[in-house]
């Protein structure tokens, strides 16, 4: 059961990122993807978050995965200049794809 301040967490997490992962990719050039956050786990310390993505074509999963692993630096710089006066702690960010559908 997550507590409140997780739910908050995880939902402003839920918020941004999407906005940043969108800017990222267009910024890389990534043409005919869409990817969208579906969920966020936060955990209960709030040090770490996990991300779902749904990603299609489904296809070109990995290398969008890679390539926002390989972004992680600039989306949470970017995350951090967004959320400064939310949060005292940044969780680590971990990208996991969303299968459930």
């Amino acid at each position: 059961m997550d507590s409140q301040r997780q739910k908050k967490v995880s939902t402003l997490i839920k918020k941004e990122i999407g906005v940043i992962i969108d800017s990222v990719l267009r910024n890389k050039v990534v043409k005919g993807v869409l990817v969208s956050v579906t969920k966020v786990k936060t955990t209960t310390d709030l040090s770490e978050s996990k991300v779902f993505l749904s990603i299609f074509p489904s296809k070109k999963t990995s290398e969008i995965v890679s390539l926002l692993d390989n972004s992680k630096f600039e989306i949470k710089k970017r995350f951090i200049a967004l959320v400064r006066g939310q949060l005292r702690v940044m969780p680590q960010i971990e990208f996991i794809i969303d299968d459930s559908l």
